[in-house]
């Protein structure tokens, strides 16, 4: 996977339950729970997938096998929305 940044439109606040994020030029907003800002914040610091995957497994004792897909549909969902973008 390539270095992710979010969308320059976007901005990021945390809350005590995760993160909102809103896209300043369509007015839309999307809510993160933690898990969701632990991976997007792991990504953005420049971490591997593998390594996101690892810290969800580390935090939640979940199998790494369900934290890969669990990376892997956050990052889907937010590139989707076009908060989030690859860059080289």
């Amino acid at each position: 996977m390539m270095p992710l940044r979010l969308h320059p439109d976007v901005v990021m606040a945390e809350t005590d339950d995760g993160a909102v994020l809103l896209h300043q030029r369509t007015g839309r907003y999307w809510q993160l729970n933690r898990t969701g800002v632990l991976v997007l914040n792991s990504l953005l610091d420049g971490e591997s997938d593998e390594r996101a995957a690892d810290a969800l497994v580390e935090q939640h004792h979940i199998v790494l096998a369900h934290a890969h897909r669990d990376v892997s549909a956050v990052v889907a969902q937010l590139q989707a929305a076009e908060l989030l973008l690859e860059f080289s």
